[in-house]
């Protein structure tokens, strides 16, 4: 059944062409109503008896899932057309840019992957005496309270809750899952008469807890305290905001769905390689902590995990990619955009990428002020961090003359402007800008006056992993060019190899985690294929004789996809049966080292270090000294012997 697009011009405060909607979309589209939410609630009503409606109106959604759930119907989909293209001060068609954000919502939603938590409502309260037991008595009722205090002075006479001393050493975890350690810690002794006592004070003590609440006016238990769910913490001086972390934290019993942001792919991994460190990328950018060192490669802790997205937007190999959703959906949807923008006959579009809070940066401008210009087409991320150069770049190659991302409070920008420094390295000057503005007129204002930059003259849409549409985008945006040289840092590159210190002992090539650097197995060869290469730095941290150097550059030739000769050197004969093996430099170089050595005084045994394994093994088994000769093995006992032996005696 084909879709029908309900749209609505808002009491006529914007041009809905819906002729034109219907030939680019391929929708069925009636004619625009006026009052959809209001006095032609009737139509709404049909349109959800009919099914396979799509209502382009947001702000009145509430409205609309109340009628669905009146009749007894799936409440529909939601699609804001007005705000984002419809309420603008541009005189220029707005034809375009509706079709876009049409066909970008009709393209399927990736299922949303979650675990559940469970919080029993264990909370554990830190901070001064005064404001934590009040604290402690808002909640007694809710939750299961235990009050940490510093020192002991005058303890309540009272059992609804439990007050410990001690000082807290450390904690971990997350909501539902907290463990803790206090030493110096006491307890309360509720037997016998008059006030309470307290226990012997010992270190070490633990403790789990489902939520902490932090009155302290020290440092955070943890790192990003605010995206650390479960944890809420408040100033003590501030009556305000202690009384809104008591009331959140009253409403965390229960179970909850914590989403799955990020999937690892431990083998991808180019953290390390016998004990030596290369790639560090996502442990530097990690604002929670939830990515750790696990040997050769890093594991995500789910629970801790933010979803930020700065990990996959820097991850070289793809091991760790953002899946909430994945990276292939957020290709697709800017993909998207551009065809149906351009196929309704716009030209260079502008994509402006942000998170919620841009989301309501753009209705307080399209309300109060001058709205988007008719060429941006906005598109919301769950997280801006995840968004990368690849999806940057893909944006430009797809049509999009310009990418803008416009962070919220909490985004890391450092992050993101390191992957617009390499966008505009690969993709163009100037194409690619992280906007610092907070002020809806002030973004208006920005869009309105900047120089539209030219578009790619033929788009493409590659398709594969993020380095695969990387470097096709890049050919694309760059048809006459050959190599593009990148920022330091950048996860594209050439290894350098300085062939007078390399003795081709081939130790990069075994730890190599990409199969960039390869030997020959016929002769002594290193070998490297460029665009495999993710410049994790492993080859040039175990190289024994430091002669691996990297230069970041973006080889767009075919060259980068073969396989190439760093260094190579002639093979040594071996002196009994001529088969080639090793280095003849190498072999040579250690038989000039050993002449005079007192172990190799014998000309046999200096021989033997010019012969191949087969030969060397030969002339070691017939030597006077055999290491593999030894006495007549002895005859295995048997039953009967111990039996003799015992009759003997």
């Amino acid at each position: 059944m084909s879709k029908t697009l309900i749209t609505c011009d808002c009491m006529s405060s914007q041009t809905i062409d819906a002729k034109g909607l219907a030939e680019t979309t391929g929708l069925d589209v009636p004619r625009a109503c006026s009052a959809l939410c209001t006095t032609q609630i009737d139509k709404a009503a049909d349109a959800l008896a009919k099914g396979n409606a799509i209502f382009c109106c947001t702000q009145e959604g509430r409205v609309f899932e109340a009628l669905a759930d009146e009749l007894d119907l799936p409440a529909p989909p939601l699609l804001d057309i007005r705000d984002r293209a419809g309420w603008t001060a541009d005189e220029a068609p707005t034809l375009p840019k509706m079709s876009a954000l049409v066909a970008e919502a009709l393209l399927p939603a990736s299922p949303q992957k979650s675990v559940d938590v469970i919080s029993e409502g264990l909370c554990l309260i830190l901070g001064p005496g005064d404001v934590a037991l009040e604290a402690a008595h808002t909640l007694k009722d809710h939750l299961g309270v235990t009050v940490l205090l510093s020192e002991a002075g005058d303890l309540p006479d009272t059992r609804e809750f439990d007050i410990v001393i001690g000082r807290l050493r450390r904690a971990s975890g997350a909501l539902g899952q907290f463990s803790v350690v206090i030493d110096s810690l006491q307890q309360v002794q509720p037997g016998g008469r008059g006030a309470f006592s307290l226990s012997e004070p010992r270190d070490g003590g633990r403790t789990e807890c489902d939520i902490i609440l932090d009155l302290r006016r020290d440092s955070p238990l943890f790192p990003s305290p605010e995206k650390r769910e479960g944890y809420l913490r408040a100033d003590p001086g501030r009556p305000s905001a202690v009384a809104d972390a008591v009331l959140t934290a009253s409403h965390l019993v229960g179970t909850f769905e914590k989403p799955l942001y990020v999937r690892n792919e431990p083998l991808f991994c180019a953290h390390s390689r016998a004990e030596k460190t290369g790639c560090t990328r996502c442990l530097d950018l990690c604002p929670t902590g939830a990515i750790m060192p696990d040997g050769d490669h890093v594991t995500v802790d789910p629970m801790i995990c933010a979803g930020c997205g700065a990990c996959s937007a820097a991850c070289p190999s793809g091991a760790i990619s953002y899946d909430a959703p994945a990276v292939d959906l957020t290709m697709r949807r800017i993909q998207t955009l551009a065809k149906a923008y351009l196929n309704a006959g716009g030209t260079a579009p502008r994509l402006l990428v942000h998170d919620s809070h841009g989301t309501e940066m753009i209705k307080l401008g399209a309300r109060y002020g001058r709205g988007l210009p008719a060429d941006v087409i906005p598109v919301e991320m769950p997280a801006i961090g995840a968004i990368g150069h690849a999806e940057m770049v893909a944006a430009l190659a797809a049509g999009f003359a310009s990418v803008s991302l416009l962070p919220g409070p909490g985004a890391d920008r450092l992050a993101l402007q390191a992957q617009c420094d390499l966008s505009c390295a690969i993709g163009g000057a100037n194409k690619v800008t992280l906007l610092d503005l907070d002020d809806p007129d002030a973004l208006s204002d920005h869009l309105f006056d900047e120089t539209v930059p030219d578009a790619v003259a033929n788009p493409v849409r590659p398709i594969g992993t993020r380095r695969q549409i990387t470097r096709q985008a890049a050919r694309a945006l760059h048809p006459d060019t050959d190599r593009i040289a990148l920022p330091d840092g950048a996860p594209y590159g050439a290894v350098l190899v300085d062939t007078d210190a390399c003795t081709l002992c081939l130790s990069c090539v075994s730890l190599c985690p990409s199969g960039a650097l390869v030997d020959n197995p016929d002769a002594p060869q290193l070998r490297f294929q460029e665009d495999a290469c993710l410049q994790c730095g492993l080859c040039a941290n175990v190289c024994p004789e430091d002669a691996i150097a990297y230069e970041p550059r973006l080889d767009l030739t075919d060259a980068a996809l073969s396989q190439k000769i760093l260094n190579e050197e002639e093979p040594f004969a071996c002196v009994e049966c001529g088969a080639l093996f090793g280095v003849k430099s190498t072999i040579e170089k250690i038989t000039e080292k050993l002449t005079n050595h007192s172990m190799f005084a014998d000309e046999g045994k200096l021989r033997m270090i010019q012969m191949c394994d087969n030969c060397r093994v030969n002339a070691q088994y017939h030597s006077t000294d055999n290491p593999f000769q030894g006495g007549e093995r002895p005859r295995p006992r048997t039953t009967d012997d111990y039996l003799s032996k015992r009759r003997d005696h």
